[in-house]
């Protein structure tokens, strides 16, 4: 019976399943936008886009060694990124140490580092073009990038810092999206249900995609 489908939706709790990283966690956050009302693409290009066109937001965060997702947290869209991440971090157990946070620059903001310090990870984040030297100590490691970028230059701070693996997290966000650009629901609750049954499909998916190499003698 689908109405029953759809109210039990509502209440419907989703573990996501993940393979444990074999060493500190290096996490990888991003976000995107995915459709719940609202005409497509080429109409909306061919006749304007309609006032109730709206959107939901997926903030991801992903093991950059399994590139499983181990967090996620959906918002409307006028929720920026940076808000969230403390929320993201908190899906983490406690007793799995975080090695490193990377983000783009819309991470960089106060809220990001004490979140980043208060798990004791390292914050790999470019900061703003014009960006100064903070006294909190939860800005310590984001010093220490503005000092780099003075005198190396951001694309070698970059290359340093190993940002690039935050092209990984983009990737892993086309994937969600193959999986329908747009959700189904129509209230708040269960499109969150519904992201979160797409992103412990997607963990199943990258774990049974992902090779076994057995050393040979």
């Amino acid at each position: 019976d689908f109405s029953t489908v759809c109210r039990r939706q509502k209440s419907l709790s989703v573990k996501l399943p993940y393979r444990p990283s074999t060493t500190a966690l290096n996490l990888l956050v991003d976000s995107t936008g995915i459709k719940f009302l609202g005409e497509g693409e080429w109409k909306a290009k061919k006749h304007g886009t309609e006032r109730r066109r709206q959107w939901r937001k997926v903030h991801l965060g992903i093991d950059a060694d399994t590139l499983q997702i181990r967090a996620i947290v959906v918002t409307t869209n006028e929720i920026g990124d940076s808000p969230v991440t403390a929320e993201l971090l908190d899906q983490i157990p406690e007793d799995e140490p975080i090695a490193s946070v990377t983000g783009d620059g819309a991470y960089d903001t106060k809220d990001v580092y004490e979140a980043c310090a208060r798990r004791n990870a390292i914050a790999i984040i470019p900061p703003r073009k014009g960006a100064q030297l903070r006294k909190s100590a939860a800005f310590a490691v984001r010093n220490e990038a503005v000092k780099a970028c003075r005198r190396f230059g951001r694309e070698i701070w970059k290359h340093w810092s190993s940002y690039h693996r935050r092209s990984l997290v983009e990737t892993k966000m086309n994937c969600f999206k193959r999986l329908g650009e747009k959700v189904m629901a129509r209230t708040f609750e269960r499109q969150v249900v519904e992201l979160n049954v797409r992103a412990a499909i997607l963990n199943r998916f990258t774990e049974l995609g992902t090779p076994v190499t057995v050393v040979v003698a």
